[in-house]
């Protein structure tokens, strides 16, 4: 009698994304150790480059809240009115200052939040901007003209007030 192998399907980077999306929505992780213990512990072993690559992917960013450095979900998925939202609320808790010159506007958050704020930025798609370069604490804002500018920058400065 013959065995015919039985098809096991393998763990898919796609499975291994949610679990990730799954463990931040469920549980408050601080750090990328604290991240892949936690997915040790549902079966993934995965290399440090591989989480920060899905971290990346998946738009979750460190932010700083009342009980530290904790992932959240950036991503609004096109929808212009939760980017907004989200914008909104991060703005106020991450801004430090902004300025600008020409086409270009930096804007300075605490420490950890340039990430979220400039994806949340991103989604939200204001007509005045071409695109955003995110650094720790620094985003680049670049703009359509400097008239385009001064919008922005009155525009951020009244969302960071709340």
């Amino acid at each position: 009698m013959s065995r015919v192998p039985t098809s096991v399907s393998q763990p898919t980077k796609r499975d291994r994304q949610k679990a990730i999306l799954e463990i931040v929505e469920e549980t408050a992780v601080g750090s990328q150790e604290e991240l892949r213990k936690l997915l040790v512990g549902r079966g993934w072993d995965v290399a440090q480059s591989t989480l920060s690559r899905d971290l990346h992917e998946l738009r979750l960013a460190r932010v700083p809240t009342d009980d530290g450095m904790r992932y959240v979900t950036t991503d609004q998925s096109g929808d212009t009115e939760q980017a907004r939202a989200a914008l909104e609320s991060l703005l106020p808790q991450l801004f430090d200052r902004v300025d600008g010159v020409g086409e270009l506007v930096v804007l300075h958050t605490v420490t950890g939040g340039a990430q979220p704020v400039a994806a949340a930025f991103d989604s939200a798609a204001w007509p005045d901007v071409l695109g955003t370069v995110a650094g720790d604490d620094t985003i680049l804002i670049v703009c359509r003209s400097a008239a385009a500018r001064e919008r922005v920058i009155r525009r951020l400065e009244k969302m960071a007030e709340g």
